[in-house]
């Protein structure tokens, strides 16, 4: 009887081989668990593996120098040896306080605002037509997008000579007969900015373009056949479907153009030096902190300037990202959704 009993408990306890083979020897899959633990170390191996060495250039490059520079805008520093002239927040109140600095601030916010009002819908514009077919269409975008590809220090010094009170402009228009046209298009407050953004838009003006052709050739030829069938005209397609299907690339664009126009620094300082900027109503806060920072030998003080201007930019960035980007971001982030 106990024999029997014994034998009945055997045969029904379960062993270790029990748990993972089958009846006919055969092993089992392992249980959902263990088969996700493998993996899942796996996969944070891969991402650590693939995003470390960006992540390390990124604060090696980008965060730990703001660190240094807002600790070094806290000293009053000539550039050269420790710091050791702490001043506090000296630097940074007189940023605020100086009226060359708003100036230079109320510069950036109208450089933003009519790089977004000229060079928006004249890149849609051209875009539009170069999405067309037409004879030329290869060479016509390769001559608007070359400016954009030439060098800063090129453009600026080609724009100074032409703009010149004697210069290329002004000769042209007394020789076709309009010299009371001609005027001084570097130095004269009210004409300056717009002679910046003539420069700017021309430059730059091909990258919109070339962003919006490749959004306007991602959008399905079909949409516009439906469209053309239900008797819809040229400029109704184009404004119920190609400027909405164009939106996250126009909004992506916009946001490009305003951290530029921010940061703009080079064609100002080439064209205008660092003397006439002020005066002509072209400074902007990059300029600003090079001219009252290296160039006056107050290092500490253009570090502080470069601290501002970065969070500017951030705050700007992270708002713009918050209200404007959104739902392109939401959009594009599918994982974990139900």
């Amino acid at each position: 009887m106990s024999d029997t009993l014994g034998e009945g408990k055997l045969a029904v306890s379960p062993s270790p081989e029990a748990s993972v083979t089958g009846g006919d020897g055969a092993r089992k899959a392992p249980s959902p668990a263990r088969r996700a633990s493998g993996p899942d170390w796996r996969k944070r191996f891969e991402i650590a593996l693939l995003t470390g060495p960006a992540i390390i250039m990124f604060v090696a490059f980008v965060i730990f120098p703001v660190v240094l520079a807002a600790y070094y805008g806290f000293f009053k520093w000539k550039g050269f040896g420790p710091p050791t002239e702490f001043v506090g927040l000296e630097n940074y109140l007189t940023i605020f306080r100086d009226s060359t600095f708003q100036d230079a601030l109320q510069h950036n916010a109208v450089i933003v605002v009519l790089s977004l009002v000229l060079q928006g819908p004249a890149a849609v514009l051209l875009a539009l037509l170069l999405n067309q077919k037409m004879r030329g269409r290869s060479l016509v975008r390769v001559l608007i997008f070359v400016p954009y590809v030439v060098s800063e220090v090129i453009v600026g010094t080609g724009w100074s000579l032409m703009l010149q009170t004697n210069g290329a402009v002004n000769d042209l228009l007394t020789k076709a007969g309009l010299p009371d046209w001609t005027v001084d298009w570097l130095s004269d407050p009210n004409i300056a900015i717009w002679s910046l953004m003539l420069i700017i838009t021309w430059k730059y003006i091909g990258f919109a373009v070339i962003l919006f052709l490749a959004g306007l050739q991602s959008i399905p030829e079909e949409l516009f056949e439906a469209a053309a069938i239900d008797g819809a005209t040229y400029w109704q397609t184009q404004r119920r479907i190609t400027l909405p299907l164009l939106g996250p690339t126009i909004r992506i664009w916009a946001f490009l153009s305003m951290i530029g126009a921010l940061q703009l620094f080079d064609l100002v300082y080439i064209i205008w030096g660092q003397y006439v900027a002020a005066t002509a109503g072209t400074s902007t806060m990059a300029t600003y902190m090079v001219v009252n920072g290296r160039n006056a030998g107050n290092y500490g003080f253009g570090n502080a300037v470069a601290v501002v201007l970065f969070l500017i930019s951030l705050v700007i960035a992270l708002t713009y990202q918050r209200f404007v980007l959104k739902r392109d971001t939401e959009g594009a982030l599918t994982e974990g959704k139900k």
